[in-house]
């Protein structure tokens, strides 16, 4: 899982004491000009996926859960689907989960992020590589 902006592989080895020099990328998918998926967005949907609870997945990111919320709301409105659906009460308490909609995107979002990071690592290497 990524959050913010993440090392792309083919990072260039350090010399001497030094540390190593390697691209960073910070990816989001616009709908229409709206924000509707990021880095920080798509963990929070991991997060709900894992623990099937928003609450949870706010505090692993150390979100209230109204921030956490507002940022589901925001994805689903700018989106226009539903991302997640809450269940309320019950003997072991409530519970949300991802939608159909928002398991494809977290997927098919994880597939896209794997594929830019290599591509970025291959151009940095071939870019960099000829300075050393």
């Amino acid at each position: 899982m990524a959050s913010g902006p993440v090392a792309a592989a083919g990072a260039i080895p350090a010399r001497g004491g030094d540390t190593a020099v390697e691209p960073k990328v910070k990816l989001w998918i616009e709908k229409a000009g709206l924000l509707v998926l990021s880095d920080y967005r798509v963990q929070l949907l991991q997060h709900v996926a894992d623990t099937g609870s928003l609450a949870q997945a706010a505090e692993r990111m150390g979100l209230s859960y109204r921030r956490a919320w507002g940022k589901i709301k925001e994805m689903e409105r700018n989106l226009g689907e539903h991302v997640v659906q809450s269940e309320v009460g019950g003997v072991g308490g409530g519970r949300t989960r991802l939608t159909p909609t928002g398991e494809r995107l977290l997927a098919q979002y994880w597939r896209f992020r794997a594929a830019v990071q290599a591509d970025v690592g291959r151009e940095f290497a071939k870019a960099f590589s000829e300075e050393r």
